[in-house]
């Protein structure tokens, strides 16, 4: 089909479906029948190119004083067809044709708008680049063609698959489909797309394909059985197919047979908007399909171009007169005769007369309302036409045309117009901006559709949103769910997952051999949380914090430590403070009975003071008991040290002075007495005692105890303890305890058997064999207890000894005091032995 213009532009459309292959094929004739199977759609694409050259014609403002022509050739949906259409019109070696009254010859083409068929343009546009010849295709989705290398003078106004397949994985990713199966069809169409859909789908993290297949091309009964068995069985229930309209009637055959239900189907743009799908057997699977389609828009006069069309006597003349005649014998089922040829005998159809009405009949042809690659190719016209006028309107400045003010028609070159079809920019009378980016592709924009299925049987796509291609958005994807149907009895969206998400509290464990979203749910362990579905790791608590029962938040470690609160602190304070308080009633005995020969026998001073320190040994127990603090853990050794050094030295003293009364009352022993005196006595107490305070004192000074969190005995808990600090602190002031204890125990033992009827010698030896006794079990019982227990072994230890101690030396003389006064005189005190002063 061609007309005059100034400056004629190259079209390839897809106007017959089949080729009828010879070995004449590439010396045939231009007219010969080679081609059958009239695309009627195809045809109306062709004549939107037509429409829109001739409304560029009418425009006052866009090329004006310059006529637009075109050469559209058919591609009959064969490659060598489109290939050698393309080349005739690169080459200047076309179809000549009538340019006038008095010309007659070959077109010069500058652009070319096609071709519908990725395969078909990927060839072709490799040989135009050679001639920077552009072309704008409409409906060639191919990601591979954005390569500016390869493919440098290639632009177009579909998006490419790399956008379609980042629409389709938004759609997926807004309803959690994250188990998908793929079908593409066997082609550069379906491989690219293959490949960039598996590729995006890995980078984004958001699924897996549980099944890749490729759709034969021919019928291959078997092959489709086995690909239909595979969807059959596979737990995804999200198919989505990347596919012609041909491919997807040989798979729904084969879907039908095996009854294949319960899927999502998703739709590429190849086949979304298919009428030819939309059979009532079809329907009761493919019911609720969702898809993205070319971006639909409106032509206004379109329609009555279109009604113009008609084969009259002068067209039948004219070379345009075959795919006018194709089209007219489709659309009336009926047929015309060459001339010169008999009609009666060749065809059981009725003859076209060439006057009937187009507009009486109901077409698809006329059905405008869906107007998708018709409006690809109506942009793609305008995109060359504003190119066009930018060339002609060039300022020189970039030094295209050599300092020439402008572009004239005579030195038009196609390089020329390639350079301003980069920066074209311009918007529809539908509002769609229209401009390519660095690759040649156009602003990506896509509608999302649904196939419904009515109450009354019939069925209707509609458009329940779109996506757009925005840098500063992730998403772009604008959808009203209110409007989808969903062909499933819950009419909700279905879930199609490999395993189920893993709540929190758990993580993700990859099933082996099996792809990434296939995975098993373990729980964390005991101080690791994950508080988010499908976490990939628990992650640690901080050291403070222990997990959940649930382990999917961290909370506070419980403090552990002595507490007043619990029966085991209770218990040792009532015994402590039940120890202090028996120390001062036995004190207030002695004070009230300090005249008695019992209580003033052998220093009742150093009786007072042995009672004094032992209720100090009882009250130090309490600092054991609650939280440890620095000041508490600094006190509570040191004052345990000097209280218990206090109450030994004592002791010892008593002891030495027992020994010192018994060597005195022997001839030659009077002077050893005065080694012993009330003063000797005092000093000798305040210097053992000061000695363990200089300890104390050093231990403090160089490594003091402070508290110290311990989370070793425990991972739930935290064990509040006083550490020592000094390890060698803590046992010479133990150390030094002791060695008085042990001097004192062998003192008595010495003393034990001396003639006196109350010999305190024996009372002292048994309160030293139970000190003793009770800090040498105390040692490994301290080491080997974990905690509170450690400071409940030593306060144990503390209360034991104390009480051993006052039970061991002052018991008798109550008892004498209260219950036996009789026996509270000096001759009962003396009994054979020598006074005791």
């Amino acid at each position: 089909m061609h007309k005059f213009g100034d400056v004629i532009l190259g079209g390839i459309f897809e106007m017959n479906f089949f080729t009828a292959f010879s070995e004449q094929y590439f010396t045939s004739e231009p007219n010969d029948p080679i081609c059958h199977g009239f695309d009627v759609l195809g045809f109306r694409q062709a004549q939107t190119m037509a429409f829109a050259i001739d409304e560029i014609n009418r425009n006052s403002k866009l090329l004006p004083n310059i006529s637009l022509g075109y050469s559209l050739y058919d591609s009959c949906s064969n490659l060598g067809i489109s290939f050698r259409a393309a080349l005739s019109m690169t080459s200047g070696r076309g179809e000549p044709f009538q340019f006038n009254e008095s010309c007659y010859g070959y077109p010069p083409v500058l652009g070319i708008v096609g071709d519908s068929s990725s395969t078909r343009t990927i060839a072709i546009s490799s040989i135009l680049s050679l001639y920077s010849l552009p072309m704008v295709s409409y409906f060639a989705t191919c990601s591979c063609l954005s390569d500016k290398r390869q493919f440098p003078s290639f632009f177009r106004t579909i998006p490419s698959d790399a956008f379609q397949v980042r629409a389709m994985l938004q759609i997926l990713r807004r309803f959690g489909w994250t188990w998908v199966g793929l079908l593409v069809s066997d082609d550069d169409y379906g491989r690219h797309t293959a490949q960039s859909f598996q590729s995006d789908l890995a980078q984004s993290g958001g699924g897996c394909l549980a099944y890749l297949e490729v759709l034969p091309w021919e019928k291959d009964v078997a092959k489709l059985q086995r690909i239909v068995g595979i969807m059959k069985k596979s737990t995804s229930r999200v198919v989505t197919v990347f596919a012609h309209q041909s491919n997807m009637l040989d798979l729904m055959e084969e879907v039908v047979k095996q009854n294949v239900t319960g899927l999502q189907w998703m739709a590429s743009e190849a086949w979304s908007t298919a009428i030819v799908l939309q059979t009532p057997s079809y329907m009761r699977f493919l019911a609720g399909t969702l898809g993205i389609a070319i971006r639909r828009g409106e032509i206004k006069g379109l329609r009555e171009f279109l009604l113009t069309i008609r084969p009259d006597n002068d067209t039948l003349r004219s070379q345009d007169n075959n795919l006018v005649k194709q089209f007219w014998e489709h659309i009336f089922q009926c047929k015309f005769v060459s001339p010169g040829m008999e009609f009666e005998g060749q065809t059981q159809q009725r003859l076209c007369t060439g006057n009937e009405v187009l507009r009486n009949i109901e077409t698809e042809f006329l059905d405008l309302s869906n107007l998708r690659p018709e409006y690809n190719v109506y942009k793609a016209v305008y995109a060359l036409a504003h190119a066009l006028h930018d060339l002609l309107q060039y300022v020189p400045g970039s030094g295209l045309f050599n300092g020439q003010t402008s572009a004239s028609l005579q030195g038009l070159e196609s390089w020329q117009l390639l350079h301003h079809l980069q920066s074209v920019n311009f918007t529809t009378d539908f509002g769609d901006q229209v401009s390519f980016d660095e690759n040649g592709d156009a602003l990506p924009i896509y509608d999302v559709m649904n196939w419904r299925l009515l109450p009354d049987g019939s069925t209707e796509i509609t458009n329940v949103g779109e996506v757009k291609e925005m840098t500063y958005k992730i998403d772009n994807l604008i959808l009203v769910e209110d409007k989808i149907f969903w062909n499933f009895e819950s009419k909700k969206p279905p879930k199609s997952v490999c395993s189920e998400s893993c709540p929190p509290g758990t993580r993700m464990a990859r099933k082996k051999g099996e792809p990434v979203c296939c995975f098993d749910c373990i729980p964390c362990s005991e101080g690791k949380v994950s508080n988010e579905t499908d976490s990939t790791e628990c992650t640690s608590c901080p050291e403070d914090f222990w997990s959940t029962l649930q382990r999917d938040h961290c909370v506070p470690k419980s403090m552990e430590f002595l507490s007043y609160k619990e029966p085991l602190g209770i218990s040792l304070t009532t015994a402590s403070i039940f120890g202090a308080l028996l120390c001062a009633i036995v004190f207030g005995i002695f004070t009230y009975h300090r005249t008695t020969p019992v209580v003033r026998a052998n220093n009742s001073e150093l009786s007072f003071l042995i009672l004094l320190s032992l209720k100090l040994c009882f009250l130090c127990s309490l600092l054991f008991i609650g939280h440890p603090k620095l000041s508490t853990c600094q006190l509570r050794h040191a004052a345990f040290g000097i209280s218990f050094v206090l109450c030994v030295s004592c002791i010892l003293v008593k002891t030495m002075v027992v020994l010192a009364v018994f060597k005195a009352s022997k001839p030659g022993g009077g002077g050893i007495l005065k080694w012993f005196g009330v003063m000797q006595q005092r000093g000798t107490v305040l210097f053992l005692t000061l000695i363990q305070a200089a300890i104390c004192t050093t231990w403090l000074v160089s490594s003091s105890p402070t508290p110290h969190k311990n989370t070793q005995y425990h991972n739930d808990k935290i064990i509040v303890e006083c550490e020592v600090g000094s390890t060698v602190g803590f046992g010479v002031l133990l150390g030094y305890i002791g060695l008085l204890a042990i001097l004192s125990f062998l003192l008595a033992f010495l003393a034990r058997n001396l003639p006196d009827n109350f010999n305190e010698a024996k009372f002292i030896t048994f309160s030293m064999l139970v000190f003793c006794a009770v800090w040498i079990a105390f040692i490994p019982a301290y080491i080997n207890s974990p905690g509170k227990y450690a400071d409940a072994v030593e306060v144990f230890a503390i209360l034991a000894s104390s009480f051993g101690l006052l039970l061991a030396l002052f018991g008798p003389k109550c008892y004498i005091i209260i219950l036996k006064p009789e026996k509270n005189t000096k001759k009962a005190l003396m009994g054979r032995g020598t006074a005791i002063s």
